[in-house]
Formats: structure tokens, C-alpha cells, sequence
């Protein structure tokens, strides 16, 4: 993800660099986004015909979630809308997957409430942050690691209601891989918790003492 952290020997962005908008890093999570509709238009097609490329084209939005990240900081790309712009996109296919999935019926119901419940906690906790003059708060890897999981188990769960020969071994998979990432994800929200409230905390102090 876009969050800004240079991996070690790396330089920092040029001065100006963070309000670029037009760099290759946030093309990428553009084109990302622009492949949602595609993957609901495959999934809707009748009698599962087009499940198992929903399911492959998925994982591969899934797969390729650390590319764009990657290139901001490559190529000294790092920009305040990929900052937003990328968790935003993992965030969007998360929700609209995992929706999608429960509309076709490929997967239980409680899971994905149980999933998009905690994507929707995470948003709304950081724009009560944001709105509160609270710091930026980066993606913790916990978070990361429920992510990458989700996005493992819900192309498994399509092919597992698909007309694949290996349909039974994808849904034994995806439960394997959903069940941790669901544990995770919440805990993830609970370590977000002290977090926030030293975020909101810092800010309030900054007002003060620019008030004194």
C-alpha cells in the first residue's frame, strides 16, 4: 500500500512531490479500480459462466495490491492522493467483492457482515480522526494481513461455487484462509483504537499550544 514509508537506502520524494496526482503509482491503482466493474459484470453473467474469470481476475486485484505502493516508492512517486487513492481502492474491491459474493451466494452471509463490518468501523475511524485534526494513521500490518487474506478466500469461494474440477478444494482453502483473516482484521481494529485516541490527543495538544 501507498503509505508513504521508505523501504532503508531510498531516498525521499523531490520537494513537491507529494501533491503530484499524475504519476505512474496512481495510474496503476487507477486502472486497479477501473477492473471492479469488470469483475461485477463477469460475476453477474448467467449460470456461473463467468464466475471462475471473476474468481481469477479477483485474485490477481488481490495479488497486485503491493504494486503500486511498490512503484510510488521506486520511482520517488510518493503522493499524498496515492496515499488516500490506494487504501481507498484495496478498500472499495474489498467491500464490493465481498457484497457481490453474498448477492450470488458464494459465500455465508455472517462472513462477509463480519468482513465489511470491519472495513466500515476502519473508514469511519479514521475520518472521525481526520476530522478531529488527528495525524494520518498508516496501515498496520495486522490490518495488511487481513487484507491479503480476504482477498485470498473470496476468489476461492467463487471457485468453489463454480464449475471447476478443483471446486472442492478451493472452498476447503477459502475457509482455511478466512477464518484467521476475520480474527485478524478485528484485532487490527482493536490495536487502531489506542492509536486514534494518541492521534486526537497530539492534535488537541498542537491547538493548544498554538492557541497559548
Amino acid at each position: 500500500m501507498s503509505d508513504g514509508v521508505l523501504a532503508d537506502g531510498e531516498e525521499p520524494p523531490g520537494p513537491g512531490d507529494s501533491g503530484r496526482i499524475l504519476t505512474v503509482a496512481n495510474g496503476f491503482t487507477l486502472v486497479r479500480l477501473l477492473c471492479v466493474p469488470l469483475f461485477v459484470i463477469e460475476l453477474s453473467r448467467p449460470h456461473r459462466s463467468g464466475w471462475l474469470t471473476a474468481a481469477y481476475l479477483l485474485a490477481a486485484l488481490g495479488a497486485t495490491d503491493w504494486v503500486d505502493g511498490q512503484l510510488a516508492r521506486r520511482l520517488h512517486q510518493v503522493s499524498d492522493l496515492g496515499k488516500v487513492l490506494d487504501p481507498l481502492a484495496d478498500r472499495l474491491l474489498l467491500v464490493v467483492a465481498a457484497v457481490s459474493i453474498i448477492a450470488v451466494g458464494a459465500i455465508p452471509v455472517w462472513v462477509a457482515v463480519i468482513a465489511v463490518g470491519r472495513e466500515v468501523v476502519v473508514v469511519v475511524g479514521f475520518v472521525i480522526v481526520a476530522a478531529l485534526g488527528g495525524r494520518r494513521m498508516d496501515v498496520a500490518l495486522a490490518g495488511k494481513a487481513s487484507t491479503f487474506l480476504l482477498m485470498v478466500a473470496l476468489p476461492l469461494f467463487l471457485v468453489g461455487h463454480s464449475h471447476a474440477g478443483w471446486r472442492h478444494v478451493a472452498e476447503g482453502l477459502a475457509w482455511v484462509a478466512v477464518i484467521p483473516a476475520l480474527c485478524i482484521g478485528w484485532y487490527a481494529v482493536a490495536a487502531y483504537v489506542p492509536r486514534a485516541r494518541a492521534a486526537i490527543a497530539d492534535a488537541r495538544a498542537a491547538q493548544e499550544e498554538v492557541r497559548s
